[in-house]
């Protein structure tokens, strides 16, 4: 119930009056019913909001557990938000609450439902396409679901990195034909079988999105970066 009332009452019309989303291909791909795996580009925290508004569907993602863990009336007002737009508290802190996480992506879709991953696993930090984890290959192998690619277009234009006010954008979404993994099935504990399956999506991706691709992992590309940036702030000792 509170799912529907913030996709159709609270949150739903604002953003389509202000982004105007659309499906522009691909939409009889997604099934009516039966468990299946969104993989999504990931250009901005506002990309779980617009990629539900468009579909029939439910779509659950995971999300930071920090996001429903905060004290007072705020953190109160966010449990509630995520909550209602159909996003799921996972921990993510060590192996085991990692390999948890896994496990309910797995529930989810064998519930039947649709469960959105990232395979980035965070955020492209400039608008490039990053290279995937194998957590997205072994909830597919693990649940014998298909995988749907899902490029999101200009979301990163209306939530910038690091913006506090979305700004007016129109978004575009597309929707790819479903990946079937099901030649490798029993085979999730192969670590070079899950890379060949994550590579497979996110070549998908990259052909759908038409982002450039990066053969490193977005977190790793970020950290390089803040180390950079922090570098440059460091005083030259040859000045003066």
């Amino acid at each position: 119930m509170l799912y529907w009332l913030m996709k159709h009452v609270f949150i739903g019309p604002i953003l389509k009056l202000f982004f105007r989303p659309r499906i522009i291909e691909g939409a009889e791909n997604l099934p009516e019913s039966g468990g299946v795996i969104l993989a999504s580009n990931h250009l901005a925290v506002s990309d779980s909001f617009f990629l539900p508004l468009k579909l029939s569907r439910r779509v659950t993602f995971p999300a930071k557990i920090e996001y429903f863990t905060g004290k007072g009336v705020k953190g109160a007002i966010k449990r509630w938000f995520f909550s209602g737009v159909g996003q799921v508290p996972i921990d993510r802190s060590s192996a085991s609450a990692a390999q948890a996480a896994l496990d309910t992506g797995v529930r989810i879709v064998r519930e039947g439902k649709v469960l959105g991953i990232y395979p980035e696993g965070t955020r492209s930090p400039d608008g490039r396409l990053y290279k995937g984890k194998v957590g997205v290959a072994w909830i597919a192998l693990e649940s014998g679901a298909p995988v749907i690619p899902v490029a999101m277009f200009g979301t990163d234009k209306a939530n910038p990195i690091g913006s506090k006010m979305w700004r007016p954008y129109p978004i575009r979404i597309k929707i790819g034909k479903p990946l079937d993994f099901s030649r490798y099935a029993g085979l999730s504990g192969d670590r070079f079988v899950l890379r060949s399956i994550t590579d497979e999506i996110m070549y998908a991706l990259m052909e759908l999105s038409g982002q450039e691709y990066v053969d490193v992992y977005a977190a790793k590309a970020k950290e390089t970066a803040d180390e950079t940036s922090a570098a440059d702030r460091l005083p030259d000792k040859k000045a003066g």
